[in-house]
């Protein structure tokens, strides 16, 4: 063997010739340089092409592009479609830059693209802007591979020239373009998919993305924290295998330490799929529809690879990039990595007297939170009024719920939620899809407020409050998004939060990622903003009580 290379047996997963052999790998100089057949592989495990999310926000793992990177490693993950939009919405095209050069310090290669929808609406406050001149100035840097997700739909179908403008730019620099239309179907899908979109991520039911396939677009199979569409989709992998993909989209960093794209790979095997069909979903399709930088185990490719000890479980022994090993029987080999915080957070505390709602006419429209996905329900229900005010009233699982701007000192929007399940407390986020202000939510004005001043006394996090005093906070000094701390006590922190939620009643799997997605405008059906509560079906803003006009 060379001086300087490294040889690798076992059984190798050839996903595109669909077949597996004994054999070895010779890698020089972090590429591959050989891949061949031999007599027998010792039994060592099989090796494949590393694994891709195909569509993950990083900052919704609360921690840190290097600190996400040593976690999603142990699990095979060798790289990453990573849209900087939630950090985008907070501080710009310096946000974008943060991302990049905190991604500099990890070998997993993370691709980062070009947030297309900041603001996703106008009815929104973010604390910036990223127009077409912007797009155009990002596209210019050939690092950044596509244009993220195109949230604004009803923009492209109606021809919105600021819209059109962003996409136009893309296709002059070759950009792919992802797209985001959950439930869009029939001629206004047609327009979205004519306009160049080629992806989606959004799909919750599987004829709406059968339909999206027959129109020539990509299906990136979900399943993250809140958003869990795996068990509808699946499927797809045995009908169109070519042309799915694995995302998680948003994963909170419990989550994350407990598993990543491999556990896909395992629920799909389990329910009868291939594993190479699985496996290209997983490792091929993304490399090849990005035009990603990582290796799909061929002579000339980055060695990228992982070894895994079966093609069911898919539990990961080893996983290497460019020829290095980053991790080894479940555990990092990569160092611990603290991050400098950015931040743009100017909310100013709030008094309980903020958050009164005064009585209105006819019912109550209340958002209907949904566990395990990110689109709402339109609800009504009668209000509770007290002292001529509209009050939480737990006992029907009716809390009121709050957004506070925090790039301005402004008055809080409210609205009334259903589904979160809180008989005591209150708990709240600044990490609140998309423009990530201050979202609460409670059975009282007072536990609101107190909750609020906890996440600007810190500048950002996540918060549980409720009797006696009780207080447990998560802070997030990077944009109010994430962690300038390690995986490990981030995801700890995040428990403990979290379980202090279910100890004031929630019985959602994640409360503080369904909390997150309460804000977001783009996902129906009904959510509230700073300015107000939205109806995402007639994309305009409803009055709190039915009887007002």
């Amino acid at each position: 063997m060379k001086v300087g290379t490294s040889l690798h047996r076992g059984r190798i997963v050839d996903i595109v010739a669909r077949r597996v052999f004994p054999g070895e790998i010779e890698v020089r100089d972090g590429r591959i340089e050989r891949v061949e057949e031999v007599q027998s592989s010792d039994d060592d495990g099989f090796l494949c092409p590393g694994f891709i999310d195909a569509h993950v926000h990083i900052e919704s793992s609360m921690l840190s592009p290097p600190e996400f990177a040593r976690i999603a490693v142990v699990h095979g993950t060798v790289g990453t479609v990573s849209d900087p939009h939630e950090i985008a919405n907070v501080l710009g095209i310096e946000g974008v830059r943060y991302m990049q050069e905190q991604a500099l310090r990890t070998p997993c290669k993370i691709h980062f693209g070009i947030p297309s929808c900041v603001p996703a609406t106008k009815f929104e406050t973010a604390g910036a802007v990223l127009d077409s001149a912007a797009v155009e100035k990002l596209c210019a840097d050939p690092s950044l591979l596509y244009l993220s997700e195109m949230m604004n739909f009803p923009g492209v179908i109606h021809r919105d020239p600021e819209v059109i403008e962003k996409i136009r730019i893309a296709k002059k620099f070759g950009k792919r373009i992802d797209g985001h239309a959950p439930g869009l179907r029939g001629d206004a899908l047609k327009a979205y998919v004519a306009a160049g979109i080629e992806t989606d991520h959004e799909c919750f039911r599987i004829e709406e993305a059968r339909e999206k396939l027959s129109l020539g677009m990509k299906i990136l199979i979900r399943e993250g924290s809140a958003a869990k569409n795996f068990d509808e989709l699946w499927p797809l992998l045995r009908e169109a295998p070519e042309s799915c993909m694995f995302c998680s989209d948003d994963k909170h960093p419990d989550d994350l330490i407990a598993g990543h794209i491999n556990r896909l790979c395992a629920r799909a095997v389990s329910r009868g799929i291939s594993p190479f069909d699985a496996l290209a979903a997983a490792c091929v399709n993304p490399v090849r529809h990005y035009g990603l930088r990582c290796g799909l185990l061929r002579p000339g490719d980055p060695a990228d690879f992982v070894r895994l000890r079966d093609l069911a479980g898919f539990e990961v022994l080893e996983t290497w990039i460019d020829g290095k090993c980053v991790a080894r029987d479940g555990q990092p080999l990569l160092p611990r990595s603290g991050s400098p915080c950015i931040n743009r957070f100017f909310a100013k505390p709030k008094h309980p007297d903020d958050f009164v709602v005064p009585a209105g006419g006819g019912s109550l429209r209340v958002i209907g939170a949904v566990d395990g996905q990110i689109v709402t329900k339109s609800e009504e229900a009668a209000p509770l009024i007290r002292d001529g005010h509209a009050v939480a009233d737990p006992s029907r699982d009716l809390l009121k719920m709050a957004v506070v701007n925090r790039y301005a000192d402004a008055p809080p929007a409210t609205a009334f939620v259903r589904g979160l399940g809180l008989r005591h407390g209150a708990i709240a986020s600044s990490v609140a899809h998309d423009c990530h202000n201050i979202v609460a939510a409670g059975v009282s004005d007072e536990d609101i407020a107190r909750a609020v001043n906890l996440l600007v006394q810190h500048r950002g996090g996540i918060a549980s409050i409720g009797p006696n005093g009780m207080e447990e906070v998560l802070p997030l000094p990077v944009a109010g998004l994430m962690s300038d701390g390690f995986a490990e006590e981030v995801a700890a922190g995040y428990v403990r939060v979290t379980k202090a939620a279910k100890t004031l009643g929630s019985t959602l799997h994640a409360p503080f990622m369904t909390l997150s997605f309460l804000a977001l405008l783009v996902i129906p059906s009904l959510k509230l903003s700073d300015r107000g509560l939205f109806d995402g079906e007639k994309f305009s803003f409803v009055p709190l009580f039915t009887g007002d006009s």
